[in-house]
């Protein structure tokens, strides 16, 4: 056999075919390498931009409860006879701090209070500042408890705080309530994102 070993058209062919091959694998790695770069960096911009701040925050100051046994009187508007009828009521204060940290008027809707019953989750929308001012006329009693009124669908304007107190009542007996196993507030904004608050302080029974 020649030591001056001539190589076959086949051989060649073999051999820049295993060459181009090899470059070949070595773009598509590079490619995937990119490819994989591009889209960590789309996703991580997405989440990014999507952890907006908050349009508002606020904080429960306190919360108060004052259960109700409500029995009717047996007289109607007109002074007529008609059954007597009784039931539970719990009626709930809270002293809440809020402020709008967005550069545009924020507008409240409702604000619900929250409570997790056994079986159930009960929800229930804010009275409004008259209805506030109402209770303390029909329970004097409650006096110790008033405070400022906010309305449950007040305007907040550009870094503007609102501090005061909302009622909402609701047919529970206390037992009812005291079973709960949570508590929180749903401040729903008109075209924001609803901003949701809990106690940190425990309710007190009044």
């Amino acid at each position: 056999m020649s030591l001056l070993h001539q190589e076959s058209p086949e051989e060649v062919d073999g051999v820049a075919r295993g060459d181009e091959f090899t470059k070949g694998s070595s773009h598509v790695v590079w490619a995937s390498v990119i490819a994989f770069v591009l889209v960590t960096v789309a996703v991580a911009g997405y989440v990014i931009a999507g952890q907006k701040p908050p349009v508002a925050t606020g904080e429960i100051v306190q919360v108060w409860a004052h259960p109700r046994h409500v029995e009717t009187s047996g007289i109607d508007a007109n002074g007529a006879p008609m059954a007597k009828q009784s039931y539970d009521q719990m009626l709930v204060f809270a002293h809440i701090r809020l402020k709008n940290e967005s550069n545009v008027p924020l507008y409240l809707e409702d604000v619900l209070a929250n409570a997790r019953l056994r079986g159930s989750i009960l929800s229930v929308s804010a009275g409004s500042a008259g209805q506030y001012e109402q209770v303390f006329i029909v329970y004097p009693e409650l006096a110790p408890l008033h405070g400022n009124a906010l309305s449950p669908r007040a305007d907040i304007a550009p870094g503007q705080s609102l501090d005061g107190n909302i009622l909402w009542a609701t047919l529970l007996t206390k037992q009812e309530w005291d079973a709960r196993k949570d508590l929180n507030f749903t401040f729903k904004f008109h075209y924001q994102s609803n901003l949701v608050l809990a106690p940190h302080s425990a309710v007190i029974e009044q």
